[in-house]
């Protein structure tokens, strides 16, 4: 069976696209590396006094930490992607649409390199004895380029980056069930989309990535995004528009992958605020900088924002720290924990807008 999408081929065309970051000599480079590993080591103690998550965090704390230029986190994104849409995809029954959705894919990631600080990916093997699956990757010359456009504390910002990439890390260790629940989740949608019979591949469509820059793209960067996903399954089609057109069963199933990646990113958010000024003395500096220019920080966000076009479910996602901050002041961070034991225990898409029901139907229930 082929791949739907010709993954070798979205790795070079990402590598070969993805530009440069900003100016740095080598000691500064050092100074930065060393910055952000320190930082990923420190997170994962402080996510463990917020959260109560001692053992997850200590499991966390042993994991693999890359820091990674742009092209070294696109090749890592691949895989993340290829991990999540699974390999038991269907073959396409279009002929060339593996070969086009790896040049999109390639060109998006390359694009999106420039944009992401960093990344826990949670299926990427354990890289030795002793050492949990997944890895934090960080990239610095994106973490050096917004810190130096806010003006920002080195290592505050770098442990403020940590904070949150590593709070996944800790989600994911407390949770060994999730990064499968997830990739099942995302599986279903996929699935009943890929390799539709009666349309015909478009070819044309394809950026010629051998002419077209990063910075300045042959086509909207919108659009490109959403025919990542369009080459998958219908090229020539408006992928934007997947949602109206899942039938009701895989459209309930992206609701719940929306909800799962709500609680993750809102969960992430409140633990890295409530680390505070005790351990990040400019955390409401950085906070108000970086509120003004939120960006796509992981690949998941990416996947469910811009590759499936959930674009008006960017005010859902929002409120994925609104969630856990009703749980909190309802029952702690204890009671919030119930949520990392089971699948049946991951919020609901309408409990995101509802910490209470949460906590009637899973805390009330114990």
């Amino acid at each position: 069976m082929k791949d739907a999408v010709d993954w070798d081929l979205a790795v070079r065309r990402a590598g070969g696209l993805a530009k440069a970051g900003p100016p740095v000599d080598a000691t500064g480079l050092r100074a930065l590396v060393a910055s952000l590993r320190s930082a990923a080591v420190d997170a994962p103690s402080y996510v463990a006094e917020v959260t109560g998550l001692d053992d997850a965090a200590a499991t966390a704390a042993d994991g693999t930490v890359l820091v990674v230029d742009r092209p070294r986190w696109a090749e890592a994104a691949t895989g993340t992607f290829r991990a999540m849409a699974g390999d038991d995809l269907p073959e396409p029954r279009i002929p060339g649409a593996a070969r086009v959705a790896g040049e999109q894919l390639g060109w998006a990631l390359a694009l999106l390199s420039t944009r992401i600080l960093g990344q826990f990916d949670p299926y990427a093997p354990a890289s030795g004895p002793g050492t949990p699956p997944g890895r934090l990757l960080l990239v610095a010359p994106n973490v050096l380029g917004i810190q130096r456009q806010m003006d920002a504390d080195a290592e505050d910002f770098h442990l403020w980056v940590c904070l949150h990439e590593q709070t996944h890390a800790v989600q994911f260790a407390a949770a060994p069930w999730l990064a499968d629940h997830l990739r099942g989740t995302l599986t279903s949608v996929l699935r009943s989309q890929i390799g539709r019979p009666g349309e015909d591949a478009d070819e044309a469509t394809v950026v010629d990535a051998g002419t077209a820059g990063v910075d300045e793209p042959a086509t909207e960067p919108e659009s490109v995004l959403q025919r990542v996903l369009g080459s998958l399954t219908r090229p020539g089609s408006l992928p934007g528009l997947l949602e109206a057109v899942l039938p009701p069963e895989q459209r309930a199933e992206l609701e719940r992958a929306v909800a799962i990646m709500s609680l993750l990113e809102g969960h992430a958010d409140v633990v890295m605020d409530a680390v505070g000024p005790r351990a990040i003395p400019s955390v409401r500096q950085i906070r108000a900088s970086f509120e003004k220019r939120r960006d796509d920080r992981t690949l998941s966000t990416v996947l469910l924002r811009r590759v499936l076009g959930m674009d008006a479910k960017l005010a859902q996602y929002r409120d994925g720290a609104a969630f856990v901050r009703g749980v909190v002041d309802a029952v702690g961070h204890p009671g919030l924990n119930h949520v990392w034991e089971r699948p049946e225990h991951l919020p609901r898409p309408e409990e995101i807008a509802d910490p209470a029901a949460w906590v009637a139907r899973v805390v009330g229930a114990d």
